[in-house]
This record gives C-alpha cells, sequence and structure tokens, in this order.
C-alpha cells in the first residue's frame, strides 16, 4: 500500500503559497507509516514549530492497474474519503531553499490521517464534492473537487504512466487555499457534504 498525493491541484491554494501554477500534475508519495486512522490523535512531532493542514479528497484504489487510459480510470476507484495531508512548512522552505527533495516535510509519521470511505454511489459526480476542515469549530478550509486543475480520472491516468497502482493505495487529490498552522491542544474536524468524517486532536 501507497500514498500518492497531487500538489498544487488548486488554483487559490498555489496563489496563497505564492506557487509556480504547473503545466502537469505535481506528485509526491507518503509511505504507510504516515497513515493515521480511527481518529487517533496527531502527536506534534519535535523536529517542527510550524506543521499545516491540508484538507483533501482521498481516493481508494479498488485494482491493480498501469498505463490506465483515462477513459477508463473510473474503473479503478469505487470509495472516497478524507485525508489531511499534515506539512512540516518550515522543514519543506528549508529544504526548498538548498533545492533539494522535501519528503521530510511531507512523509513522517502519521502526516496523514485518513477518514472511513464512502462509496462514490453516494455522490452524482465526483467532480461535484464539497469538503471542509475546521480547526477548534472555526473553519478553515472548503473546496469543490469541480475546481481541481486535473480531474480525479487524469490524475490516475497520469500517475500510473509512471507509477503501478496497486489495490489499497490512497490518493489525495489535492488541497484547497485555506492551510493554516496547527497547535498542540486543537481539535481538527473533516466534512464531506456537511457530513464529519475527521474528528481528532493534536497532541
Amino acid at each position: 500500500m501507497k500514498i500518492i498525493c497531487i500538489g498544487r491541484n488548486y488554483v487559490d491554494h498555489i496563489a496563497e503559497l505564492n506557487n509556480e501554477r504547473p503545466t502537469e500534475p505535481v506528485i509526491f508519495t507518503k509511505p504507510e507509516t504516515a497513515v493515521l486512522k480511527n481518529n487517533d490523535p496527531f502527536y506534534y512531532p519535535e523536529f517542527s514549530k510550524d506543521i499545516h493542514h491540508e484538507v483533501e479528497l482521498v481516493v481508494k484504489i479498488c485494482k491493480g492497474g498501469k498505463y490506465i487510459q483515462e477513459k477508463f480510470a473510473h474503473r479503478y476507484y469505487e470509495e472516497v474519503g478524507l485525508g489531511i495531508d499534515f506539512t512540516a512548512r518550515d522543514v519543506q522552505s528549508r529544504l526548498k531553499a538548498k533545492g533539494l527533495p522535501w519528503e521530510l516535510a511531507k512523509a513522517f509519521n502519521d502526516s496523514a490521517p485518513i477518514s472511513k470511505f464512502q462509496p462514490i454511489s453516494n455522490f452524482k459526480d465526483i467532480q461535484d464534492i464539497n469538503f471542509s476542515v475546521s480547526l477548534n469549530g472555526e473553519e478553515k478550509q472548503n473546496g469543490n473537487s469541480s475546481m481541481m486543475l486535473w480531474n480525479v480520472n487524469e490524475i490516475i491516468a497520469f500517475v500510473s504512466k509512471y507509477i503501478t497502482l496497486k489495490k489499497g493505495d490512497f490518493i489525495f487529490t489535492g488541497t484547497p487555499k485555506g492551510v493554516s498552522p496547527v497547535k498542540i491542544g486543537d481539535r481538527i474536524e473533516g466534512f464531506i457534504e456537511g457530513e464529519k468524517l475527521l474528528d481528532f486532536e493534536v497532541k
């Protein structure tokens, strides 16, 4: 099982971080040890003082494939959930400034809380799903999957040209604007179409 993440897939988020708009999907990965399930608490790591939340829709791959054509990509997922891509922004900035890879800022332990999944059939269109995250009861991010630069099927087709997808893999599809720092004692709640799927503490 692996986690494939799509960076810079929402225009407003690109702007808030002053990043360049990409011409193709930006891909990075997280290891299995990044997964945090069952709304278990997130323990703030000692190596960072600036951890940010990034809420994302997460697609779970239901069968293996490579070189998947976009028109067939919908056959490779049946469920969608919610995830948080925790990012050590200070670590990321330091590594970027040196021109180094920034996996350490993204792939650390428990950096990918993931909710339970819901059948795609619960939604009229995977590219029209509202989702949001709140911090201590205050909404910080909200988005709709229609705002993605690359939709789910395009992402699967692109990724599978380079990386074979396997059953049980997760794809984090990108985050909208509004990312902000978390601190010890915070409570994070995540929603899809108003239904709470994430609810955990930062310790």
